[in-house]
């Protein structure tokens, strides 16, 4: 074992250059003032933010809820078609994926601005303008539509694997198609829910560029909050890393907390 130990060497040093040390910085700037000198104010300061905070908690729930109501059902379809259909609905998710982030997210300001697709279409029939874009539910949005794949292919990974026999052994026991999907596929596909809950929820609460996208700036969430004091006109690195350590924090209890139901739910086995 000693003897190969060495090939794990590349990934010790990247880990080392591009997490521990970046960390460390984090850290270093958190609880430092201005001068270098330890302090606790940059923490303190996190109060006046906490209204950001709770808007991007929020804001990424219901992305996460919604990504799981879209992704759950067409994932389901995905790992029961055939092999085939599944190739192509894969192609079919994929493939928005491969183009640029900035472009997708791009797209839906002109879909949903004031004279964009949407309502140029209802003005043809008298309705409208509605205002859609630079709002809460356009970020929502957003957000879904650029995570719902994180949410799809965890779930599918997980659901395709589920052997056949087991629908046809609880249809034999008498149960029907709810009774099999509430006993048999549910408890099995936990694994992916959770992890698909976790994919998405990241993302959508430390994100930034889809609230300055779709939301105008007028609904700045707490990346955005983050983005402007390591870059905007009057930076504080001190503010600005206390915040993304609270916030990588609070990331890292979610992922715990997923972690404790999935591996609860991998010596629990079926609810037969």
């Amino acid at each position: 074992m000693k003897k190969t130990s060495w090939i794990a060497a590349p990934f010790v040093v990247w880990m080392a250059i591009f997490t521990v040390v970046p960390l460390g910085m984090v850290c270093w700037y958190a609880f430092t003032d201005g001068s270098g000198a330890f302090t606790l104010e940059n923490i303190k300061t996190i109060a006046v933010y906490a209204d950001y905070l709770v808007d991007s908690l929020v804001m990424g729930a219901i992305a996460t809820a919604l990504c799981l109501l879209l992704g759950y059902p067409l994932a389901y379809i995905m790992s029961r078609a055939s092999w085939g259909a599944q190739q192509t609905m894969m192609l079919m998710l994929m493939l928005p994926q491969w183009m640029n982030f900035l472009l997708r997210t791009y797209s839906w300001m002109t879909i949903l601005e004031n004279k964009g697709l949407i309502n140029t279409f209802l003005g043809n029939f008298g309705i409208g303008p509605f205002q859609m874009i630079n709002t809460k539910g356009a970020i929502i949005l957003g957000m879904v539509y650029n995570f719902l794949p994180y949410m799809i292919l965890p779930i599918y990974s997980v659901m395709e694997k589920i052997n056949g026999s087991l629908f046809e052994a609880a249809m034999d026991l008498g149960a029907n198609k709810l009774n099999t999907f509430r006993r048999v596929v549910l408890p099995l596909s936990l694994p992916g829910i959770i992890t698909g809950i976790t994919m998405v929820f990241v993302p959508s609460v430390s994100t930034f560029v889809i609230s300055q996208m779709l939301g105008g700036g007028r609904n700045m969430l707490i990346g955005d909050v983050i983005e402007r004091l390591f870059v905007g006109a009057a930076p504080n690195y001190n503010v600005g890393a206390a915040l993304s350590l609270v916030l990588m924090v609070l990331i890292l209890i979610s992922m715990a907390v997923m972690k404790k139901f999935d591996d609860g739910e991998e010596t629990g086995g079926l609810m037969m």
